[in-house]
């Protein structure tokens, strides 16, 4: 059987994604293009409605060019809208977040393949505890470098305009010891960098018994990583989890990518609140100032939506005075849309469109000026890179892209020195 994975938005579906590959590799089937596929697996999201529009545009397109493909679909938007997925053409399933950890093994009963004796068990994938683990994946594999974790899952925030919580439901942690056992899996088979993602990774232990913390995580992972030379990279966490004890591992343990995505929203107290983010513009500028004055080489991302509703002239004002001072290094920018379901889409004295649009490109505008003004300060520095594609490119553990001379294969760590925003020379040792 030939198999495609197709995946939308986050870090947390590209690790389920790389999960369902797995399973389907052991089961003996083989990667394809979509349009050769017998089975397609279609990952979603519905963060915003072009997230359910790029959907069904790509389950239409992969029907009409693979009319044979079986198409089973996954994600947020599979959650949300079960029976609007349903009807798409070739779909023959519709799998929700709560059960999707047993999609591909479901799947493949249904299509009558059978996993053979090699395929993964439980025990290969978490490990037996002892460090034995059955790694069956390599570098490459969804033409991926760095492999994704998925830690936890779910939210129990109540931000106004978002409806995760509604698709993912509520927090959900992996304990520890599984999460070591796979990462110590993931490095055995080649690994080199090591993503770990969750819907509210700071939120990551709470919900365990015993209670375990992003701290608790963080310390354990570095010591697996320094054992396996790998990097451990954090992804996006929200401003009032990246605690001083986070910061701290970040600056002294050389196994974790000097690396934050700390998603901002506004700049103004007012819609801060009326989004109910649990912070203000001041703790959120002292975290990144703070963040900046200890780890100098840092990048440190963020989000911001554009355009929430009741965002007034002053408020807006306040956003790009903010970015433009700020320590950031790239923005995310989101023009505000509703999404049916949330407090947001309910509230009163929405921005015009083409305001919205206007604001939006004013703040993508600051966003390549911060991205610029970082590549600046970097020009001359020397970093440790992990090659990517071809071996002619490379990620730094600051998140910085650079072009180096051919002659590497992927996944090899190497020295490198930038020579300009996106070159670099490579060094000895």
């Amino acid at each position: 059987m030939k198999y495609s994975v197709i995946t939308f938005g986050c870090r947390v579906n590209q690790a389920d994604s790389l999960g369902f590959e797995e399973e389907l590799i052991a089961a003996g089937a083989e990667p394809s293009a979509p349009a050769a596929a017998d089975l397609v697996v279609v990952n979603t999201c519905s963060v915003t409605a072009t997230a359910d529009q790029g959907t069904r545009q790509t389950i239409r397109r992969v029907a009409r060019d693979n009319p044979a493909a079986r198409i089973v679909v996954t994600g947020c938007y599979a959650t949300r809208c079960p029976d609007e997925v349903a009807v798409l053409p070739n779909v023959v399933r519709v799998v929700s977040n709560e059960v999707k950890t047993t999609l591909i093994t479901s799947v493949l009963r249904e299509l009558r393949v059978h996993r053979p004796e090699s395929a993964l068990t439980s025990a290969e994938r978490f490990g037996d505890g002892d460090g034995h683990c059955g790694a069956r994946i390599e570098p490459g594999l969804a033409g991926r470098t760095a492999f994704t974790l998925r830690a936890q899952t779910g939210c129990a925030e109540a931000c106004t305009y978002c409806i995760i919580p509604t698709t993912r439901g509520m927090p959900k942690s992996v304990p520890i010891r599984g999460l070591l056992a796979e990462i110590e899996r993931v490095a055995l088979a080649g690994f080199k960098e090591i993503a770990l993602t969750g819907v509210h990774l700071g939120s990551y232990g709470r919900d365990l018994c015993p209670a375990a913390s992003l701290e608790d995580l963080l310390g354990n992972a570095s010591r697996v990583a320094a054992r396996h030379d790998v990097l451990i990279r954090v992804s996006s966490l929200e401003p009032m989890d990246c605690s001083p004890a986070v910061v701290g591992l970040v600056e002294t343990r050389d196994e974790i990518a000097p690396h934050f995505h700390l998603p901002l929203q506004h700049a103004s107290d007012r819609v801060l609140a009326t989004m109910r983010r649990p912070y203000t513009i001041d703790y959120y500028a002292s975290l990144v100032a703070d963040i900046r004055r200890r780890i100098p080489h840092a990048s440190i991302g963020s989000d911001v939506i554009v355009g929430f509703p009741g965002e007034s002239d002053v408020d807006f004002e306040a956003l790009t005075a903010y970015l433009e001072a700020s320590p950031l290094t790239h923005v995310h920018v989101f023009p505000y849309s509703d999404r049916p379901g949330t407090a947001a889409a309910r509230m009163k004295n929405k921005v015009a469109g083409p305001v919205i649009r206007e604001r939006a490109q004013r703040a993508r505008d600051i966003g390549r000026q911060l991205s610029n003004r970082f590549h600046d300060s970097q020009v001359g520095t020397d970093h440790r890179a992990l090659t990517i594609d071809d071996g002619t490119m490379a990620v730094t553990g600051n998140y910085l892209k650079v072009r180096i001379p051919p002659g590497r294969r992927r996944n090899e760590w190497v020295r490198v020195r930038l020579t300009s925003h996106h070159d670099g020379e490579l060094l000895a040792g």
